[in-house]
């Protein structure tokens, strides 16, 4: 791909669509209104909070990226979405019980306003949700023409000049790229025949792309992990990324793991197990949505430790996820892991970690980042899959060619170089030969 020329500015309002009004979007708008009202402050986002280092380290060139980059300001940021409930914004939030009632009490009047459009819904695809807030048509290509006319009908009455999507919604079946995946035809003639291998979140994924509009996954649904929709991508100059956001138990895994494979400690096993209370976890109690998330979570320790690469040290090593729905933990989810590993001569140790952490306040600056730089990509005229977004999901897209990156730090420099070379800035290679030539 080549560096852009030019960046067009971010000029009037960004709408951010989201698909599901649940936890993840409620604390993110919630959030982003107290940080705009300087109640609050965007912990946990590199949009907001992140500096980037330009230049030699001799230089003290290291501006913060909102400052380096020409990003969408908190300010123009409008929001809008679907749900298979019709309560307001403020109504989820106060369900979900994120947000502490002194923080939702500030919000309240902001999100009230914010009420959610019937969604395209299946139960077919996620058992153990149900909801009366949903479309109804004679097939799936028609759902679809019905959320692009969303999509028109939200850009008008909130007067934005752009749009992006993300999928903020439950974890679907677990679903393999078939035939009628391969391309857009075959995928178009799919969604009027009802095929049962189009699940809900590629509705959106289509109806987003052939509006122009960029999406992200944060699930980890196939939805735009297809040739058809990466083709569509390509054609409609649409920037995609995914999947599943990183938020707790697999963000501590990769950076774990680097260090360990990095020195060269060997890897019995690691077992990971998790408690949750939130809607995800509900959803994850059917073993067709659990497929998918254990696939999600399963794949990024043996993509970093690279098994057939260090057969001795890694080759025989166990690696178990479980998720365990417990109602009373709420979206406060708490994560044990037990690693077994072993140093020098074959002696083994063990790690254990008891990680407590808060699953959408972990995902919300997750989605104000993805939104602002999906935008970016967008005005630079980037479209297809985003893969220095990496950085910011358990199973990363990549081309089809590739093995994706995983490696949280090696995720953290392409994305910090990208936006270098998207600025005429020089790469850092972190060799530092010339400070000492």
């Amino acid at each position: 791909m080549r560096r852009p020329t030019t960046i067009a500015p971010p000029k009037g309002k960004l709408g951010v669509m989201t698909v599901g009004m649940g936890a993840v979007a409620t604390t993110f708008m919630a959030g982003v209104e107290l940080v705009r009202k300087k109640m609050s402050q965007p912990v946990g986002s590199l949009t907001q909070m992140g500096t980037i280092r330009l230049g030699k380290r001799t230089d003290g060139r290291t501006p913060l990226i909102s400052e380096f980059l020409p990003l969408a300001g908190l300010d123009d940021l409008v929001f809008g979405g679907w749900d298979i409930f019709p309560d307001s914004a403020y109504e989820a939030a106060a369900h979900a019980a994120v947000l502490s009632p002194e923080d939702l009490a500030k919000a309240k009047r902001f999100l009230s306003g914010i009420k959610p459009m019937k969604a395209a819904f299946d139960r077919d695809y996620v058992k153990r949700l149900d909801g009366k807030h949903v479309k109804k048509a004679r097939n799936k290509y028609d759902l679809a023409l019905q959320i692009k006319d969303d999509i028109k009908r939200f850009a008008k009455t909130s007067k934005a000049s752009r749009l992006v999507m993300i999928w903020a919604g439950s974890t679907e079946i677990f679903l393999k790229p078939g035939d009628v995946h391969s391309t857009i035809k075959k995928f178009e003639e799919g969604m009027k025949k009802n095929n049962p291998a189009i699940a809900p979140s590629m509705l959106y994924a289509w109806a987003a792309i052939t509006s122009g509009v960029p999406f992200a996954n944060g699930a980890p649904n196939l939805t735009v992990d297809l040739p058809a929709m990466q083709e569509l991508a390509r054609q409609h100059n649409v920037p995609i990324c995914g999947k599943d956001f990183k938020t707790g138990q697999t963000l501590v895994k990769t950076i774990l793991a680097p260090g360990l494979k990095a020195r060269m400690i060997g890897l019995n096993g690691w077992f990971s197990t998790n408690i949750l209370g939130n809607r995800d976890g509900e959803v994850l109690e059917d073993p067709g949505s659990f497929k998918t998330k254990e696939e999600s979570k399963l794949g990024a320790l043996e993509y970093i430790m690279q098994p057939k690469l260090y057969p001795q040290l890694y080759g025989n090593m166990c690696h178990k996820v479980k998720i365990n729905y417990y109602p009373p933990r709420g979206d406060n989810k708490e994560g044990w892991d037990n690693i077994d590993i072993f140093g020098w001569m074959g002696y083994p140790m063990q790690i254990k970690v008891d990680f407590l952490c808060r699953d959408s306040i972990l995902a919300a600056p997750i989605v104000l980042d993805l939104m602002l730089f999906m935008d970016l990509a967008k005005r630079a005229g980037m479209h297809g899959i985003q893969e220095w977004l990496s950085f910011y999901f358990k199973s990363p897209m990549c081309a089809p060619q590739l093995y994706p990156e995983h490696d949280l730090f090696i995720q953290s420099m392409k994305l910090k170089n990208t936006l270098r070379w998207m600025m005429g800035e020089e790469l850092i290679t972190h060799l530092g030969s010339e400070y000492y030539d």
